[in-house]
């Protein structure tokens, strides 16, 4: 007897530990890439933009860090909060 194991979500993206595998793919390309450039030319920034991607790619709940670092902006920096004051009552 087969026994079958679904996710519970099968419109959901693939993912891989933290990452979406695009992005496992697209680290990958890149980490191969960064590591020709630095034994080649030695030159370090495609390997640290590589590790700058991989961070800002990880995701927990669905939420990019990329995501969470956008809302975090727009709430504190460009967003204009709004508030409203109102008399308490039987004061």
């Amino acid at each position: 007897m087969n026994q079958y194991l679904y996710p519970q979500n099968l419109k959901a993206q693939a993912k891989l530990w933290f990452w979406n595998l695009r992005d496992i793919v697209v680290i990958g390309i890149a980490l191969l890439i960064s590591v020709l450039a630095l034994s080649q030319i030695g030159l370090f920034l495609p390997l640290a933009l590589t590790l700058v991607y991989a961070f800002l790619t990880i995701q927990l709940d669905d939420v990019s860090v990329l995501d969470f670092i956008k809302r975090a902006v727009r709430f504190f920096i460009t967003t204009q909060q709004y508030y409203t004051w109102k008399a308490r009552i039987g004061s």
